[in-house]
């Protein structure tokens, strides 16, 4: 068998999509995956800054047994592992995992996850071992993961490019993008078995902040039934939802700081000088604006006013989402945690204390801890569950993830909190006695094994068993709960304003949220 360019194909499963014919590899597990397909045009050259086209389809036999490119990224994150062909502008392809026994059929009708990645919009990719689909779709899930623009090739505002629009809109080429992979889901996955109208969208940290974004734009109307949000919401100050002017006026400085006189000038420069001259020091981060198409107002008015995609929420954090050093360097004591809150929140220091009490040092240590989470990321999902419960009529499942890792297998290396290891000779990192940051990723997916870092355990196992098992019947049904789980409420306002959501650890269970911890936070900051 040969390719479309007349290159040998290995044998492996065959599926006849509507943009051509493609071949997979079959897995020991009986997993059928395929890799590196297309799903949009390569946003090269005239392409930077567009959004995304159709990719053309092809003859003969496509071979899709390996990852493609990872967009252009800077290597900012100790914990990312790629498998991929490279990094390049030509990056948008998506990965399916099917358990489809006949994958070009189109009758099976199983339910589909389409998972973003993580990496706050400036790094990640569809390949990383952790997102590997094989484990979900041995439970019967179709799998897809993808790769879009990130950084200032996703995100990149400027007054020339909403002028060329026909939209008048610029940024948020990485949403488009995203955009583009589900219209490729709605047109392609019942040839890999899967169901269209049973897609659920889901994503970690800047993936939740995608997925939140996703169902506030009317662009991605119905192209999924489903959300899943872990550790992101587009309702706090980390990654921003700026105004259109307010990104139009970044990409001018960035242009001029480059010595880039005009958008042509810009599209000249190689996509090295771009990722280069975008991670200079003082250079803001790219991220969504409110630019009339994708976002024609800011997601918080569109939560507010109910206008959201209607479908039901699976969301949470993780226990140790940021240090409590990175509020205070010091070790924590009551005197020193007061003048923190003091610093924060002026005169409703008080108030901040009766939320997060800081009477011991250990009670000090603890709340500066879930502080600094709240402020990173647990307050913005904390606001986008809340607002979906309030305003939408659809089911919401809240969560804490509160599993902490176990040691890493390598001696003398340390977990960090970016979810990799710090080395002997490397500034060691503040202890973590949590769930940090991402560190749920591989037991919602299945995926320990493909982490040699840590020294897995059966809970290890057992935890990561009973997620996927959460999360498979949520993508099934829009409910998490099966027989044999602890049971898992709908977070919605009982009589008494109280919200009970459930902690995932070893010994799982529902339990109240400290919803005054939110409250106030959010008449601060909502």
């Amino acid at each position: 068998m040969t390719d479309a360019a007349g290159t040998s194909v290995p044998d492996g499963p065959v599926v006849r999509t509507p943009s051509g014919v493609v071949r997979g590899v079959t897995l020991p597990s009986g997993v059928c995956a395929f890799r590196g397909l297309p799903y949009a045009a390569p946003p090269v050259r005239e392409g930077r800054w567009r959004p995304p086209r159709p990719a053309p389809a092809w003859d003969g036999v496509r071979a899709a047994d390996r990852f493609e490119h990872q967009a252009m990224q800077a290597r900012v994150f100790g914990d990312m592992q790629f498998r991929n062909a490279g990094m390049s502008e030509d990056c948008l392809y998506v990965n399916v995992w099917t358990p489809a026994p006949e994958p070009a059929s189109p009758d099976a009708g199983l339910p589909v996850l389409v998972y973003i990645h993580g990496g706050g919009f400036v790094a990640g990719d569809g390949s990383e071992p952790r997102y590997d689909g094989e484990s979900l779709a041995r439970q019967g899930v179709v799998v897809v993961t993808l790769t879009h623009r990130l950084g200032v090739f996703g995100f990149f505002a400027h007054p020339e490019l909403t002028a060329e629009s026909p939209e008048h809109a610029s940024g948020n080429y990485g949403h488009l993008d995203q955009v583009a992979a589900l219209t490729w889901v709605q047109r392609h996955i019942a040839a890999f078995g899967g169901d269209p109208a049973r897609v659920t969208v889901a994503g970690e940290s800047a993936g939740a902040f995608s997925v939140c974004a996703l169902m506030a734009s009317p662009l991605a109307t119905g192209l999924f039934a489903r959300a899943i949000g872990e550790s992101g919401g587009t309702f706090g100050t980390t990654l921003p939802v700026l105004p259109l002017a307010s990104a139009e006026e970044q990409g001018t400085a960035f242009a001029a700081g480059l010595g880039a006189a005009s958008l042509a000038e810009l599209r000249a420069c190689s996509a090295t000088e771009l990722l280069e001259a975008s991670g200079r020091p003082g250079t803001p981060r790219f991220t969504g604006t409110v630019d009339g198409w994708f976002h024609p107002r800011p997601p918080a008015a569109v939560f507010a006013a109910g206008a959201q995609a209607r479908v039901p929420l699976l969301a949470g954090w993780n226990s140790e989402e940021m240090t409590g050093r990175a509020l205070l360097p010091e070790e924590p004591t009551p005197l020193r945690a007061r003048a923190v809150l003091t610093e924060l929140f002026g005169d409703r220091a008080a108030h901040a204390e009766a939320v997060y009490p800081v009477s011991t040092p250990a009670e000090a240590a603890q709340s500066l801890t879930d502080l600094a989470g709240d402020r990173f990321i647990a307050y913005g999902t904390w606001k986008w569950l809340d607002e979906h419960a309030r305003t939408s009529g659809q089911p919401v499942y809240r969560y804490l993830y509160a599993r902490p890792r176990p040691a890493p297998v390598e001696a003398g290396v340390t977990p960090n909190l970016a979810g990799g290891v710090t080395r002997p000779g490397a500034a060691p990192p503040p202890p973590a006695t949590g769930a940090v940051h991402s560190a749920e990723i591989e037991y919602a997916l299945g995926t320990l094994h493909l982490n040699p870092v840590f020294a897995w355990t059966a809970d290890d196992h057992a935890v990561s068993a009973l997620m996927q098992a959460y999360f498979v019947r949520f993508i099934e049904t829009g409910d998490p709960n099966g027989p044999g789980q602890p049971h898992w409420p709908v977070g919605r306002p009982d009589a008494h304003g109280q919200v009970t959501r459930l902690r995932i650890d070893v010994e799982t269970r529902a339990e109240p949220e400290p919803r005054a911890r939110y409250a106030f936070l959010d008449a601060v900051w909502g």
